[in-house]
């Protein structure tokens, strides 16, 4: 059998003869074939399936030294001392005010000191909430039940970075460690406020607990961060085909008056790649789409676009 080739189509000549005819220029909003041509042109249609995916994304994972015990003793250090000042404020200021051996200069001073430690205890409470800004978020007792794991080696922190990813999209819960080809679970603190230098990009405060021996501060490891659950109908990769307008299925109608099958095309958007297809939405459950023959039916429309997988395969 001879072959008459049509972009990355390739059709059979008797196939092309006796669909003679249905083609048009500019494609026409629906392509009526009879019986006998949809079955010479092998066209097959299923319903999409509705399913849900958890992308994944690899991110490049660091294990941190312990400087939030630091950072953390820091903090709540010049905090202390700014409700000290505080109070010594207001004790002045009411014995100044009853005369009760408190002298205006000692009053003054006493305000002034207030003022300095209030202005240590922002600065220092503003570079940890930019340094651990997830850790800064918890309360005061799961905080110290942090700093209690952290120093008895019970858990080990990581940040996880997106290098050039700069929009710290939202990620699930649950994130994966590899470690020497071992998986190793860890929780999803949040997101970090501040980028590192070299990676440039948006980055995770991961915790892992009861973490492997011989996993420390300055280890590189993989990471596998899940993205938000993406919901939509499954279609195999060979259905979708790609236009101007972008992703595209050919999809049943049902009969004309004539007793001509007829099959239209509905745009699609592409959602997120699951094994041999895509979840894409744009469609209903209910839609009978062409999952074989979909090529076919382009060459025969003539629409100037083609198969992604016939290209694959050509």
């Amino acid at each position: 059998m001879s072959w008459r080739r049509r972009g990355s189509v390739k059709v059979p000549t008797p196939l092309v003869l006796l669909l003679a005819g249905v083609a048009h220029a500019h494609g026409p909003p629906a392509l009526a074939l009879t019986d006998a041509q949809q079955r010479a042109a092998g066209v097959r249609v299923e319903h999409p399936v509705a399913m849900a995916n958890v992308p994944q994304v690899e991110a490049y994972g660091l294990v941190l030294d312990p400087a939030l015990v630091t950072d953390m003793g820091r903090m709540e250090g010049t905090q202390a001392a700014w409700h000290a000042a505080q109070a010594d404020a207001v004790r002045l200021a009411g014995l100044y005010r009853d005369n009760l051996n408190a002298s205006l200069r000692s009053l003054q001073l006493a305000q002034a000191q207030e003022s300095e430690t209030g202005a240590q205890a922002r600065a220092a409470a503003a570079t940890f909430a930019l340094q651990w800004g997830p850790v800064a978020a918890l309360g005061a007792q799961k905080r110290h039940a942090l700093i209690d794991a952290l120093s008895a080696n019970r858990q080990l922190l990581v940040r996880a970075g997106l290098p050039g990813q700069h929009l710290a999209d939202s990620v699930g819960p649950r994130a994966l460690l590899d470690i020497d080809g071992v998986n190793v679970a860890a929780r999803v603190l949040g997101s970090l406020p501040r980028t590192d230098p070299q990676l440039q990009g948006a980055a995770w405060l991961l915790a892992v607990d009861s973490a492997p021996a011989g996993l420390g501060p300055g280890a590189h490891v993989r990471v596998l961060l899940e993205r938000a659950p993406v919901k939509g109908l499954l279609v195999p990769a060979v259905a979708l085909l790609y236009g101007e307008s972008g992703a595209y299925v050919y999809r049943h109608v049902g009969r004309n008056p004539g007793g001509k099958q007829q099959y239209e095309a509905a745009a699609v958007q592409l959602l997120a790649a699951m094994g041999d297809g895509w979840l894409v939405s744009g469609l209903n459950a209910a839609d009978a789409i062409v999952v074989q023959g979909a090529g076919v039916l382009w060459s025969l429309q003539g629409i100037s676009t083609f198969s992604a997988a016939e290209e694959e395969h050509d």
